[in-house]
């Protein structure tokens, strides 16, 4: 059973959807999860639904939500996406949850993909609330993934820009935006073809998405290094999904904070792109299950 809810994130309301499983009851409260999207994205886009369904087929508590200042939720300017603001958001998204009758506070876990996948693993490496952790095609590092995308020009190109925008920020109050996907020829946040088609695809279901992000958003995206404390998660259960054609995220980044972190852990690569995890058969199937498996086991 889903119904719409809304909780309060510093003053504002982070709205999203709760799937309760049949027989979730006061006297014989259930494991939950919380699952939010990748950087711009809202729940109605890449089948967050039916990521929340499986796991309520399950038998866990699961809430989906939009971040503040995208999709549902409130917060202006629209678009304006920071690290340290959507980590709070996770955290009263736990609070939340945790008082819920249907739910036993003591067993929450975390689920997080691609931008979300690196909040999550930040969140489980200092807040022990968070019993189970499963980061889907996470973000690793995001300077060396602007490297890798577009080269060290790219990222000097982007530093320049933000400069300029720091001042017209401090002098006018300006809220300037970038594309979140483009065209060849267009500037965009995450200028790789195969990301433009996913997310305007997945739009069409998605009406409250909105493609653009503030500049002021990149300052803080190119600063955030999600891993730096990723050996800290431990004794917590991790299981990391990687696509291993990923366009996005180098894998070999993902790998190589993966072997830093402590376990109990697990990891699950398949050849595919870093959108079809979500959407292509056969991967989104076995990441499904993976996941399932983890949550039953530690959870």
């Amino acid at each position: 059973m889903r119904r719409a809810i809304e909780f309060p994130s510093r003053g504002s309301q982070c709205r999203g959807w709760l799937y309760v499983p049949e027989g979730s009851v006061v006297k014989r409260p259930a494991p939950a999860i919380v699952m939010a999207h990748g950087f711009s994205a809202v729940k109605e886009m890449f089948r967050l639904s039916s990521y929340a369904e499986c796991f309520e087929e399950a038998g866990f508590v699961t809430l989906v939500f939009d971040f503040r200042f995208l999709g549902a939720s409130d917060g202006n300017p629209r678009g304006q996406i920071i690290s340290h603001e959507q980590q709070e958001d996770y955290r009263n998204a736990i609070t939340w949850l945790s008082l819920q009758p249907e739910v036993d506070g003591d067993r929450i876990g975390v689920w997080g993909t691609s931008y979300a996948g690196g909040h999550v693993l930040h969140l489980a490496a200092f807040d022990r609330r968070i019993k189970v952790v499963v980061a889907q095609v996470t973000t690793i590092n995001p300077v060396k993934q602007i490297v890798h995308r577009g080269g060290k020009e790219a990222l000097e190109r982007l530093i320049g820009m933000l400069a300029k925008d720091r001042v017209q920020r401090f002098e006018a109050g300006a809220v300037n935006y970038v594309k979140v996907v483009g065209l060849p020829d267009e500037l965009s946040a995450l200028s790789v073809p195969d990301a433009y088609e996913a997310m305007t695809r997945n739009a069409v279901g998605a009406p409250n998405w909105i493609n653009q992000v503030t500049l002021e958003s990149l300052g803080n995206y190119i600063e955030y290094v999600p891993t730096a404390s990723i050996e800290l998660i431990s004794p917590t259960p991790l299981l990391m999904v990687l696509a291993e054609q990923d366009s996005l995220i180098p894998v070999e980044l993902a790998r190589a904070a993966f072997d830093r972190a402590g376990a109990p852990k697990e990891l699950q690569a398949f050849p595919c792109g870093h959108f079809d995890v979500y959407q292509t058969e056969p991967w989104f199937s076995k990441a499904v299950s993976s996941m399932m498996e983890w949550y039953t086991k530690h959870l």
